[in-house]
C-alpha cells in the first residue's frame, strides 16, 4: 500500500498524540508517560534544537501516512506545547 491521504485518515488524534509523545520522549530521554499534552515544551526541557529534532522525526514518521508530510519553519513558533503539535498535525493530515 502506498502512502496517501487515505492512510492519513486512519490516524486519529489519540494516535497522533502517541506519536508526538514517543518522538519527544526519545529526544528528551524521558518516559512518554512524563510528557503531558498541556505542558509547554519549555517546561519539558525542550529547547529550539529539540523542537527541530521533533519536527524532523514527525516528518519522517508521518510521511508513512501522507507522502511528503512537512511542517513549515514559519509554523514552528506557534507550536508551544504537545497539544499545539498534535492539533497542527491533525489539521494538516485532515486537510490532505
Amino acid at each position: 500500500m502506498t502512502a496517501d491521504a487515505g492512510n492519513a485518515s486512519s490516524l486519529d488524534r489519540t494516535a497522533i498524540l502517541g506519536i508526538v509523545r514517543e518522538q519527544l520522549a526519545e529526544i528528551l530521554e524521558k518516559n512518554p508517560d512524563e510528557i503531558l499534552e498541556d505542558v509547554p515544551f519549555t517546561d519539558l526541557g525542550a529547547d529550539s534544537l529539540a523542537l527541530i529534532e521533533l519536527v524532523e522525526a514527525l516528518e519522517e514518521n508521518l510521511s508513512t501516512y501522507m507522502a511528503g508530510f512537512h511542517i513549515d519553519d514559519e509554523d514552528l513558533e506557534g507550536l508551544l506545547s504537545v497539544r499545539d503539535a498534535v492539533d497542527y498535525v491533525s489539521a494538516k493530515l485532515q486537510a490532505a
